[in-house]
């Protein structure tokens, strides 16, 4: 219902924040890698959002990106994973690390996160293999940049795969592939090689 604010900032109350739409102020609750990216008080902000509707409860979640907001509702589909464990996840693990996380079934990774076990981060792993959004590890800092610098290249090795691997795969595509396909099609070379 609600998929977008875009407002003056006026509270920073980890993880909320409060948020001035045209005179209205909405309570967001945000992961700590939004939280942590966001302007000085009183500037203008823009968020993606997610609104819950409970029985006891009216909730609204924002992040910076549209890639948080994608994983947050992966995350949110998954038996046992609600909105508080996803936002904690999200402000654990960047999307990067996340993918790539998945991509290894590293479960050790997420289980450093608070309120995640050893069960919910199997459950986790097993969920989210071949549902998470792969355009999401694009966004990730951090990650090595290859030679040739590109997005595929680049979601590759945050999804794992050493640079050799990535770069090879990024040659055999078509030069007028688009990220989104081209990662799609630079993961089934990776399959089969």
């Amino acid at each position: 219902m609600i998929g977008r604010l875009s407002g003056v900032l006026l509270e920073k109350n980890p993880p909320q924040i409060l948020l001035d739409v045209q005179g209205v102020g909405y309570e967001v609750d945000v992961p700590m890698s939004t939280f942590y990216n966001l302007p000085a008080l009183n500037e203008k902000v823009v968020l993606h959002t997610h609104f819950v509707v409970r029985e006891d409860a009216q909730l609204l979640y924002g992040f910076a990106t549209h890639e948080e907001r994608i994983a947050f509702r992966q995350l949110l589909k998954i038996s046992g994973v609600g909105p508080k464990l996803a936002l904690s996840v999200l402000s654990g693990l960047s999307i990067g690390d996340l993918a790539a996380a998945v991509a290894n079934k590293d479960a050790s990774r997420l289980t450093k996160i608070p309120g995640v076990g050893k069960k919910t981060a199997e459950r986790l792993l097993l969920e989210l293999q071949g549902k998470f959004s792969v355009a999401g590890a694009t966004t990730a800092q951090g990650t090595v940049v290859a030679s040739s610098g590109s997005d595929i290249v680049n979601a590759l090795l945050a999804l794992g795969y050493n640079e050799k691997e990535a770069d090879w795969a990024a040659k055999q595509l078509p030069k007028d592939a688009d990220v989104s396909g081209g990662i799609r099609q630079a993961l089934k070379l990776l399959s089969k090689a």
